[in-house]
C-alpha cells in the first residue's frame, strides 16, 4: 500500500516539474508584449502636447530656453541650488539634513531670499521686456491719426453723395484719396472747378497739423491732348492739375508748404486699363496720399 503511494506521489511530481516551463514561457511573452507596447507610445509621439508641455516647462522656470530644447539651466543668472550644495544638505547615510547648505546663516537666509524671489524677478523682466519702445509708440499714434482721417473723409463722402467722385482707400504707402478728374477740372484743363471747392476746403482743415507729408500726384489716360491745348503733352497736364490743388491748399487755405509734395505722372501709373472708356475715365484722376512716416516692424 505504502509503495503505491510513493509510485503516484513520484507521478504527479514528475508531471508538475515537466509543466513548470509553462510558467517561464508566460512570463517572457508578457514582458515581450509590455516592451512592444512601450515601443509604440514611444513612436507615436504627439506633437501638440509636446509643444505644450515644453511651453509649460519653460513659463514655468523662465530659464529663457526651454529645458527640453538644451538650455543651459532651470534657473537664471546661476541662482538657486546647485548640484554642490545638494549634495551638501544630505547626510552619509543618505537621509535629507534638516538645515540648507550654506555657510552661515546669513548665506542660507540669502539663498533663501534668492530662491523664493527667481520667478517673481524672471516675470517682471518679461513684462519689462514686453514694453513698447519709443518708435512703436509713434508708429501706433501715427496709424491712429490715419484711421480717424479715413473714418472722418468717408463719412463725409457718404454725406455728400460723392462716392463717384471721391474714393478713399488705405494703401500700403498711406491713406489714398482719389478726386475724379470730372469733380476737379473741365475736360482738357487744369483750372479747378467751382463745385469742388467745398470738398477740398474739407480736406484741408483735416489736413491741418496732421504732422505728416501729403503728396499731390496728377494722372491722365493714354489719350493725347488736343492740338488746341495750352499744354504740350499729359506730362504737362498731369502736373499742372496737381499744382492747382496744391496752390489751393496754400494760397487759399493757407497750409504750410512743408507738408506737401506734387508730381505729374502722365500716363504711366494706370490705376485701370485704358483701353475701355470707363478704365480712362477712372484713370484720369488727382490723388492726395497721406504719407506714413514709419513702417511697422517686421
Amino acid at each position: 500500500m505504502r509503495q503505491r503511494n510513493r509510485r503516484q506521489h513520484r507521478t504527479a511530481a514528475g508531471k508538475e516539474s515537466r509543466d513548470r516551463w509553462m510558467i517561464t514561457y508566460a512570463d517572457l511573452i508578457t514582458l515581450l508584449l509590455i516592451f512592444f507596447v512601450i515601443l509604440y507610445a514611444m513612436s507615436s509621439l504627439d506633437s501638440q502636447k509636446y509643444a505644450i508641455v515644453s511651453g509649460s516647462l519653460s513659463d514655468t522656470f523662465k530659464s529663457g530656453s526651454t529645458v527640453l530644447e538644451g538650455g543651459n539651466g532651470v534657473l537664471e543668472g546661476n541662482q538657486g541650488i546647485t548640484g554642490t550644495d545638494v549634495s551638501k544638505g544630505h547626510n552619509e547615510d543618505g537621509s535629507t539634513a534638516d538645515t540648507p547648505s550654506a555657510t552661515d546663516s546669513g548665506d542660507a537666509n540669502e539663498l533663501n531670499g534668492h530662491g523664493a524671489d527667481t520667478p517673481a524677478a524672471g516675470q517682471e523682466g518679461d513684462g519689462a521686456g514686453h514694453q513698447p519702445s519709443a518708435r512703436e509708440l509713434a508708429f501706433r499714434e501715427q496709424e491712429a491719426k490715419l484711421a480717424a482721417l479715413m473714418g472722418v473723409i468717408t463719412q463725409y463722402v457718404e454725406e455728400n453723395n460723392l462716392g463717384e467722385q471721391i474714393f478713399v482707400a488705405d494703401k500700403p504707402q498711406g491713406i489714398a484719396i482719389t478726386l475724379s478728374d470730372r469733380f476737379l477740372f473741365d475736360a482738357g484743363k487744369a483750372e479747378l472747378k467751382s463745385p469742388a471747392l467745398p470738398a477740398l476746403r474739407q480736406l484741408s482743415g483735416l489736413f491741418r497739423g496732421i504732422g505728416a507729408t501729403i503728396s499731390i500726384e496728377g494722372h491722365t489716360d493714354n489719350v493725347p491732348v488736343t492740338p488746341g491745348s495750352v499744354y504740350k503733352d499729359n506730362w504737362e497736364l498731369s502736373g499742372a492739375r496737381a499744382l492747382s490743388v496744391l496752390r489751393f491748399f496754400l494760397d487759399k487755405e493757407g497750409l504750410s508748404p512743408d507738408t506737401f509734395q506734387y508730381a505729374g505722372y502722365a500716363d504711366t501709373r494706370p490705376a485701370y486699363d485704358n483701353v475701355t472708356v470707363e478704365g480712362r475715365q477712372k484713370n484720369r484722376r488727382v490723388e492726395l496720399i497721406v504719407l506714413r512716416q514709419l513702417q511697422e516692424e517686421e
